[in-house]
């Protein structure tokens, strides 16, 4: 059975992924500590009627399914994008240190003092360390660099990010400062309210935008960059757009949410066959997974019944890592 015959159309595939965003939406909605009726509290929100389970929806677990929804679409798209560019099946937000960088300029927004006296500090802080990751990674890696070179240039950003952002909080006289170190290394949505949807969303939004603009450009560039140049492509202006989308989009959630990783790598991975393996046909579906995916994350990390909350990022980890490993030794059995 060759790998076409897993696609599926574009309508049926979107509605299915649209429908388990859904169910994850309803998922983020209803766990939790406190047991709350969702259609009588939605009810109460929507009739403004100040009850404690229209609170709790509303003030809690609303924001943070919205930002669930959103961290996960950008991380899935600007996974699928990245991808298709570099043409690299490894290449995500967080295994080429974007995520990483994204961290840690939101952490330098806030102990610098511009977060608190700058609401969008905190956001331009996340997509300002994007755009300075990307850089370097191009860079060390070049438009030529091979599985391994991206790898490791990703891995010596990350450790780069990870060392100055120890570095912030070892200067720092701050108390507050391990938990904050601690919220951005880890990754939560743990107390989001509506004001960071309202500071994150419009970025997230804006870099997804862009990123669904590139599907043709990177569909003609799995034909080689001659090829695509000959079909009217402009490859500077294609990397461009890749560039800025995945920093306005990861940055801005990595701000308000920290690093969460490998979203962005198992997902395009699971959807590609249904694609027809794709580039610019992926892209929608992962954004849509990423969701998906992300909303299902932060609802379990609400489970444990002892009320000690999970890490988002900690279980995308540890789900990611041994896909990611996976991945590695499928690559080295299928290399000649």
């Amino acid at each position: 059975m060759n790998a076409r015959s897993f696609t599926l159309s574009a309508g049926r595939l979107h509605a299915a992924l649209v429908l388990l965003c859904l169910a994850g939406i309803a998922a983020s909605l209803t766990a939790g500590p406190s047991a709350v009726g969702l259609g009588a509290a939605l009810a109460d929100l929507f009739n403004g009627a100040d009850t404690t389970a229209a609170l709790i929806i509303g003030e809690i677990r609303l924001p943070r399914a919205i930002l669930a929804a959103a961290v996960g679409a950008a991380l899935g798209m600007s996974g699928a994008a990245l991808q298709g560019l570099l043409r690299n099946p490894l290449a995500e937000p967080a295994v080429i240190g974007v995520s990483p960088f994204a961290a840690l300029g939101a952490v330098m927004a806030f102990y610098s003092g511009y977060a608190n006296a700058h609401p969008l500090a905190l956001p331009l802080g996340g997509i300002a360390g994007a755009l300075v990751a990307v850089a370097l990674l191009h860079l060390l890696a070049g438009r030529g660099g091979g599985v391994l070179t991206l790898v490791l240039a990703g891995v010596a950003l990350a450790n780069l990010a990870g060392a100055l952002t120890s570095l912030a909080l070892s200067l720092s006289p701050n108390p507050f400062a391990l938990a904050e170190i601690v919220f951005w290394l880890l990754g939560s949505l743990a107390d989001r309210s509506m004001t960071h949807v309202g500071l994150a969303l419009p970025f997230i939004v804006a870099g997804c935008l862009t990123l669904a603009t590139t599907g043709r450009e990177l569909d003609a560039l799995t034909l080689g960059e001659t090829t695509a140049r000959s079909m009217g492509v402009r490859l500077g202006l294609l990397r461009f757009k890749v560039v800025a989308g995945t920093a306005l989009a990861v940055g801005a959630g990595v701000a308000v949410s920290g690093s969460i990783g490998f979203v962005g790598l198992i997902v395009p991975h699971l959807l590609r066959p249904l694609v027809g393996w794709r580039p610019g046909g992926l892209l929608i579906p992962s954004a849509l997974g990423g969701a998906a995916l992300t909303l299902a994350a932060d609802a379990a990390v609400r489970l444990p019944a002892s009320g000690a909350e999970l890490k988002l990022g900690v279980l995308t980890a540890l789900i990611g890592a041994p896909f990611f490993l996976f991945m590695v030794l499928k690559s080295r059995s299928l290399a000649p």
